[in-house]
């Protein structure tokens, strides 16, 4: 299952943090470090969008 998922599961409220972490293979205090990460990624790539335009 795509990590992107996974998260958007537990963000709508459809699984915990515990089981996320544990499909995720994490210790459900690695999460917020993961989910910040993707975040920051997602900012860049669309900024890159933007500019190449």
């Amino acid at each position: 299952m795509d990590k992107r998922q996974v998260i958007h599961a537990y963000r709508s409220g459809i699984i915990s943090i515990h089981e996320c972490a544990q499909i995720l293979g994490l210790d459900s205090r690695q999460l917020p470090n993961l989910m910040n990460q993707m975040v920051f990624k997602t900012e860049l790539d669309t900024s890159k969008r933007f500019v190449n335009s």
